[in-house]
């Protein structure tokens, strides 16, 4: 059985270990313009200098409206690639390999960030977020919402393509389709936020049809020889007449056709009313392993997140099997040199810098 600081390769891209860094949002960017800052550079680079095998940054909206407030990471534009440029050469030189998740806020954009409340913007900053649907996100104070039609769809998914031409632009060795956590994409697949009765809407096909095109859309432009990951929300946490655990197990074989290269497997995220069991330890980890059965005929990887904070944890995914790689997110806010810490714990050579060998 492979380890947590075994390699990992998919196509032709090998991560130097199986710790991930998962997409964290920052909110750091200048209002409405998208553009990585300072801030992105080091943290996003202390993670790789922290021996992550794989290094994703934070959703980066494929155009304005994408965004979930006016300080979220853009990749619309020639500008935000060469903003990124110079922090992905760094994350490269220090052994990681570099991913960007390409995201579309759908119903939940045009909201102060988290620090701030994260309540709907209205006047100051604001813009009409789009949706499968007019019904917005049930915040205390919901915007109205723009329904898209099928001009309005077909932009999208030119939105999603051209951001992915930006992103190899910038240097990135993988690209994520954001496919989770109540943004657009899952709000299309979800009959809790779609309730359309064209062929974007209605069973799971209709349902599903966007999540499908837009990673075609994103293969088609991403080389042969790096991978495409799509992260999805395994779970609604609200019932069987929600999108459930069997609908993502049904999906990811889907998507591996499409060209997805690894299902990151996240949950929840669609409506406030959700009903999480439990977050404990590993608390989405059993999602990843459902999905890891029913791609077990496919060449496609799996990536579990969500409550995952120890190295003999992260190493326990792996070695038994239930998913090819750990994602961790807080936990590397803790510690951002967590991988290089979690081999010396396991008994494995850190993949340390020579600036740092003195402390280990």
């Amino acid at each position: 059985m492979a380890g947590l600081f075994d390699e990992l390769t998919l196509r032709d891209e090998t991560l130097r270990n199986r710790v991930a860094v998962s997409p964290m949002c920052q909110y750091s960017c200048e209002e409405r313009d998208g553009v990585a800052t300072d801030w992105h550079h080091v943290h996003l680079g202390s993670r790789a200098v922290g021996g992550a095998g794989i290094v994703i940054s934070e959703a980066a909206a494929v155009e304005p409206r994408g965004r979930i407030s006016p300080q979220d990471l853009g990749i619309w534009s020639a500008e935000h690639a060469d903003a990124l440029a110079d922090t992905v050469a760094f994350m490269s030189e220090h052994g990681a390999t570099t991913a960007i998740q390409l995201a579309h806020a759908g119903r939940k954009a045009s909201t102060r960030r988290p620090s701030d409340g994260g309540d709907p913007i209205h006047s100051e900053h604001g813009w009409p977020p789009l949706a499968p649907t007019e019904t917005p996100y049930p915040h205390d104070e919901p915007l109205d919402v723009e329904r898209l039609d099928k001009d309005g769809i077909a932009d999208v998914k030119q939105s999603f393509r051209e951001a992915a031409e930006h992103a190899l632009a910038a240097g990135f060795d993988v690209a994520e389709v954001h496919g989770a956590h109540g943004y657009l994409l899952h709000e299309f697949y979800s009959p809790v936020a779609n309730d359309r009765e064209d062929e974007y809407g209605g069973d799971f096909a209709g349902r599903t049809r966007l999540i499908r095109e837009v990673t075609r859309e994103v293969r088609d432009v991403w080389p042969d020889d790096k991978p495409v990951f799509v992260r999805l929300s395994a779970t609604d946490w609200m019932g069987e007449d929600a999108w459930t655990v069997d609908d993502t197990a049904r999906l990811a074989p889907l998507l591996a056709e499409d060209g997805a290269d690894l299902i990151d497997v996240s949950a929840g995220g669609v409506h406030r009313d959700q009903e999480i069991p439990h977050t404990g330890p590993h608390y989405q980890t059993p999602y990843a392993e459902r999905v890891t059965d029913a791609l077990a005929e496919y060449d496609c990887a799996v990536g579990a997140v969500g409550g995952i904070t120890t190295p003999e944890g992260a190493d326990e995914v792996i070695r038994n099997d239930r998913a090819d790689l750990s994602i961790l997110a807080r936990e590397h806010l803790h510690d951002p040199y967590f991988a290089l810490h979690a081999a010396e714990e396991l008994g494995e050579e850190p993949p340390v810098p020579r600036q740092y060998t003195r402390g280990f």
